[in-house]
């Protein structure tokens, strides 16, 4: 590798990349602060919106966000074998800045089209520029992990000014020129990535051909190759297909029917891939895959609750909390609530990490699968004030903006002992040969998950926000209780793959 340009320590090509995700960050998040709130407001008034009820709002939040992390699948597999993360990320620029231009016309064909072009254009993007981060530094290079802690203050410094400055122009001047000012902080971002290609010469370049003797992981079409050829697995995988159109065409309606049909598709086709792996390998790598597969259930489950932030939450605090700041006159903007989580992750990440640090030196349990409980049960507990908030509201019509905060705080907590470590604890259990294709699962939990927040948020309509809030509570408590309770035979099956340090990256 070529010796780089530095900075403060640092490949300059470093803050290039950290420049990029400010701003990709601030037009999604920014973005994805109003859109909730932006289609459940009424069709009439100051600032009209579509109208829907929260039932379908929800609904809707719930497939977009999948789709969002569902899009990276592809992203990755066409940089990894094809044009390279740093031609991936270019194009997946270009189309978010085509489809948060479009999102500020006043229609609704640029609605939906400009979202289309965000899903596509973050797939591209999000899953290609950390590893452009990872390829700044040399093998074993150990400011490796300040680079990455660097990038990732850049991810949340965007997410938390996205969500200010577009919530403000939201209420301001009117929903599409909030979604207009995430366009422009995409266009930033795209003119940044173009002016620093100079410092990123030889990072993420399009792959050497190789033959298949050469590489040393599977990729998915070998696994799809494989799975045909193989009667019992692929005779299961069918029957589950089919089995889950049946039940999305009976149970579902209207187009949701075909959306669940292939979203069902798309899980049997997983489920198929994961009894290949599971085949394939070892006795001692099959311990590790079980464990594997139940971090990403943990990814689920946590998300199917963190996720309630920009869908059941952000509407909660639009409809039902009192935002008004009287000594100053001044309504708090629902929008900005979006903003605390990245708050707290900023002041929060290197308070949790020495923590889990001090924890482990004292001789206590530190595996991965610990923490990831921990977290799923600190996130649940969040949901404890927000019950309250509920209570609240149902005695006096409307609850304290200091619910929210709380809540947040505990989510944000919950997010920094769960999802980071779930994405390194992946790269030191899955087998060497899958490893991209368990990545590739990954953020399939992660959209999966992102999917569950979406029902849960809809079924409150019909339950009741409390019931709800108090039910997801006891859920992840009751699961992360489970999850420790078996960390002892769990750690056996690792054989100590999962003995490394705590990296909140």
């Amino acid at each position: 590798m070529e010796e780089r340009e530095e900075l403060f320590g640092h490949p300059k090509g470093l803050y290039i990349l950290f420049m990029v995700e400010i701003w990709e960050r601030f037009s999604y998040y920014g973005m994805r602060a109003l859109l909730a709130l932006f289609v459940a407001a009424p069709l009439v008034g100051i600032n009209p919106g579509y109208g829907w009820d929260n039932e379908r709002t929800l609904a809707f939040y719930g497939w977009y966000t999948m789709l969002v992390y569902l899009s990276s699948i592809p992203g990755g597999i066409l940089a990894d074998k094809y044009i390279g993360q740093k031609k991936s990320v270019m194009i997946g620029g270009l189309l978010l800045v085509i489809g948060h231009s479009i999102l500020a016309v006043d229609a609704q064909w640029a609605f939906f089209t400009g979202l289309a072009f965000i899903i596509v254009g973050v797939g591209g993007l999000k899953a290609n520029i950390s590893s452009m981060v990872g390829g700044l530094y040399k093998q074993g290079d150990s400011r490796r992990d300040k680079g990455f802690y660097i990038f990732y203050i850049g991810i949340n410094i965007g997410a938390f000014f996205g969500s200010l400055a577009t919530g403000y122009m939201a209420v301001k001047y009117g929903w599409h020129y909030g979604f207009g000012l995430a366009g422009l902080g995409m266009i930033l971002g795209q003119i940044v990535f173009m002016w620093g290609g100079k410092y990123l010469k030889g990072i993420g370049e399009a792959p050497a051909i190789s033959t298949k003797e050469d590489s040393e992981t599977t990729s998915f079409g070998e696994l799809l190759s494989n799975l045909m050829k193989s009667p019992k697995q692929l005779g299961i995988t069918l029957i589950l297909m089919v089995l889950s159109v049946f039940l999305a065409m009976t149970y579902a309606s209207g187009i949701e029917k075909y959306a669940y049909s292939l979203l069902g598709i798309f899980l049997s086709w997983v489920f198929g891939f994961m009894t290949m792996i599971y085949n394939d390998i070892d006795e001692v790598e099959k311990d590790k895959f079980s464990v594997l597969l139940l971090s990403f259930l943990i990814v689920i489950v946590f998300l199917g609750a963190f996720e309630q932030a920009g869908g059941l939450m952000n509407l909660y605090t639009q409809q039902k909390t009192n935002r008004m700041i009287e000594f100053l006159n001044f309504e708090v903007p629902s929008a900005w609530f979006q903003s605390i989580n990245a708050f707290f992750i900023i002041t929060l990440g290197t308070a949790i990490a020495s923590f889990w640090i001090w924890w482990q030196k004292i001789g206590k349990e530190y595996s991965s699968i610990f923490r990831m409980a921990v977290g799923v049960i600190i996130t649940g507990l969040g949901f404890g004030f927000m019950s309250m908030a509920s209570l609240e509201y149902s005695a006096s019509g409307s609850s304290a903006m200091l619910w929210l905060v709380l809540a947040y705080f505990l989510h944000t907590v919950g997010e920094l002992c769960t999802f980071p470590v779930a994405l390194s604890f992946i790269t030191k259990v899955a087998p060497v040969k899958y490893v991209s294709i368990m990545m590739g699962v990954f953020w399939a939990a992660t959209g999966l998950g992102n999917k569950v927040a979406g029902l849960i948020g809809e079924f409150s309509q019909q339950a009741g926000e409390f019931e709800i809030f108090t039910g997801i509570l006891v859920f992840c408590a009751f699961f992360g209780i489970l999850v420790i309770l078996l960390l002892k035979p769990l750690k056996r099956l690792t054989h100590g793959a999962d003995e490394v340090s705590y990296d909140a990256h």
